[in-house]
C-alpha cells in the first residue's frame, strides 16, 4: 500500500482518538447547579439548562446543592419533571451547613438519584403552603386528612402526599416518613434522615460526596448506572444574563415597583405632553411588570384593586373632593398590595415596608393636593370680570364723570362721582360693562 494511501487513514485514526480522549475528558466531570432561594421560574430554567449542559458535555453526574426554603408548586414539578426525565445521574445535596431543603425543597431532593445532605442541615415542612391547622399528632393529621376541613383541602394535602410518597418509592426511599412530611409538616435533621432512609448519605463537602458516591447503582431513564465519580472535576453551571434578569424579574417586589414607575410615568407623561422621557420609562416599565406578573401566582382582582386606587388618587389632583377620592384609592391601592401575590410560598410575598411605604408616599401627596385645593377655594377669585372688583389703580384724567384709570398695567374707561385728580389712587366699586365704577382709595 502506498504512503499517500495510508496516511488518510493515518489521519481518521488520530482524529477518532482525540475525539475518544475529548470525550472521556468530558465523561470525568461533575456538573454543579447551585438551587439556592425561593424556587420560581427562573430556577426552572437554570435547572433545566445545567441539566441539558450536562447531557451535551457528556458529563458523569450533576450536583444538585439545594438550599432553598420553598417556593411554586409549578416550578418545583417542571425542575422534578428535569430530573426524572435526565439521562445524566442527578445527586441532591443539600449544603452548606445551616441550609435547608424545605417545601418544595424537599420534593426535588427525594426527586433525585441520589440523595445526600451536609451535617447541620435538615428537610421536610411539605404541607402544601397554603394548608393551615394540620399539623399536630399524627393520629391528629389523619383525622383533619379523613374528616376535618374544606374538600379543597382534602384533594390538596392528599395530592401532594401521592405526589412525594410516588417519588420516595422512585427512589427507594422512606414512604412513611414522605407521608409525614406532607400531612404533619415534618422536619428531619442530616442525621436523622440518614437513620430513617429519607437520604442516602451525609457528606461533609462535595469532595467527601463523590467518594461516598462512588460504585452506587442508580436508575435512570436509559437504565441502571453504576456512579463512577472519584476524582471528577467539579465544573459549577454559571446562569446566563437572560437567567440572572429573570431572577430579578420574577420577584414580586420588583415586579410591584416596576408597575408603580409604569403607572406614574404614563400619567406624568398624559399630563405634561411632550416630556417623552416619562413616558418611555412608564411604557418600558410597565411592559416588564406585566410580563413578570404572567410569571408569579397574581391575583387580578388585586392588580385591579391597585388599578383602582391608583386612578383615584389620580383623580383627586385634578376633581378635588378634599380626601375623599384620595382616601378610598389609598384603601384599595392596600388592600390590593396585599393580596396581589396569590400564594403563601416563602419568598413571593411583597414586603410590608415597601406597601407602607408607597402607601405613606401616596397620602403625603394627597394631603398637599387637598390642602392646595382647599387654600384654592378660600382665595379670591382671581380671574374673569369679578376679579376686577375691588382693584386699585391710579386716575388718568376726567373725574368727576366719565374718564379713565390705569389698572393691571391696562387702561380703562371709568366712572365716577367724585372729584379724582390725576394720580390718585383709586379703588374699583363695580363694572357697567366694558366702564368700571370707581371711587378714591381714601373712602375706605
Amino acid at each position: 500500500m502506498s504512503a499517500s494511501r495510508i496516511r488518510p487513514w493515518l489521519l481518521a485514526l488520530c482524529a477518532c482518538l482525540l475525539a475518544m480522549q475529548w470525550l472521556t475528558a468530558r465523561a470525568r466531570e461533575a456538573v454543579l447547579v447551585d438551587l439556592e432561594g425561593a424556587i420560581g421560574p427562573a430556577s426552572v430554567a437554570y435547572v433545566e439548562e445545567g441539566l441539558a449542559a450536562a447531557q451535551h458535555q457528556g458529563a458523569a453526574v450533576v450536583v444538585l446543592r439545594i438550599d432553598t426554603p420553598g417556593g411554586l408548586d409549578q416550578s418545583m414539578r417542571s425542575i422534578i419533571k428535569g430530573i426524572t426525565a435526565s439521562p445524566v445521574p442527578v445527586i441532591g445535596y443539600v449544603a452548606p451547613s445551616g441550609a435547608r431543603a424545605a417545601s418544595a425543597g424537599t420534593y426535588i431532593l427525594f426527586a433525585c438519584h441520589l440523595a445526600a445532605m451536609a451535617p447541620g442541615t435538615n428537610l421536610g415542612a411539605a404541607t402544601p403552603v397554603r394548608i393551615g391547622g394540620l399539623t399536630g399528632t399524627p393520629d391528629q393529621g389523619d383525622d383533619q386528612a379523613k374528616g376535618g376541613g374544606d374538600a379543597m383541602t382534602h384533594k390538596l394535602v392528599n395530592d401532594a402526599t401521592a405526589y412525594l410518597r410516588s417519588l420516595a418509592e422512585l427512589r427507594g426511599r422512606n414512604t412513611d416518613w414522605a407521608e409525614l412530611a406532607v400531612r404533619q409538616g415534618e422536619s428531619l435533621s442530616a442525621e436523622s434522615a440518614l437513620k430513617l432512609r429519607v437520604v442516602d448519605l451525609v457528606a461533609t463537602d462535595l469532595g467527601d460526596l463523590l467518594t461516598q458516591a462512588q460504585g452506587r447503582t442508580v436508575q435512570t431513564p436509559i437504565g441502571p448506572r453504576i456512579l463512577d465519580t472519584v476524582g471528577l472535576t467539579l465544573v459549577t453551571h454559571q446562569p446566563t444574563w437572560p437567567d440572572r434578569f429573570l431572577r430579578v424579574l420574577s420577584d414580586p417586589n420588583i415586579a410591584y415597583i416596576l408597575l408603580l414607575i409604569g403607572f406614574y410615568g404614563l400619567v406624568y407623561e398624559l399630563a405634561n405632553p411632550g416630556t417623552v422621557l416619562p413616558g418611555t420609562v412608564g411604557a418600558l416599565c410597565l411592559l416588564l411588570a406585566l410580563y413578570a406578573f404572567q410569571l408569579l401566582p397574581v391575583s387580578w382582582a388585586g392588580l385591579a384593586l391597585i388599578g383602582l386606587g391608583l386612578g383615584l388618587m389620580i383623580a383627586e389632583a385634578f376633581v378635588p373632593s378634599f380626601g375623599a377620592l384620595g382616601l378610598g384609592g389609598i384603601t384599595a391601592f392596600v388592600i390590593g398590595s396585599l393580596i396581589l401575590i396569590d400564594t403563601d410560598a416563602p419568598g413571593y410575598a411583597i414586603s410590608l415596608p415597601l406597601i407602607a411605604g408607597f402607601a405613606v408616599g401616596s397620602a403625603v401627596l394627597l394631603v398637599l393636593v387637598v390642602g392646595l385645593a382647599v387654600r384654592a377655594h378660600r382665595r379670591p377669585v382671581a380671574t374673569g370680570a369679578e376679579q376686577l372688583i375691588g382693584a386699585r389703580g391710579t386716575a388718568v384724567a376726567g373725574f368727576p364723570g366719565s374718564g379713565s384709570v390705569h389698572l393691571h398695567g391696562e387702561v380703562w374707561s371709568a366712572r365716577s362721582t367724585d372729584p379724582i385728580p390725576s394720580g390718585t389712587p383709586i379703588r374699583v366699586i363695580g363694572r357697567d360693562g366694558l366702564t368700571l365704577l370707581v371711587e378714591p382709595s381714601s373712602h375706605d
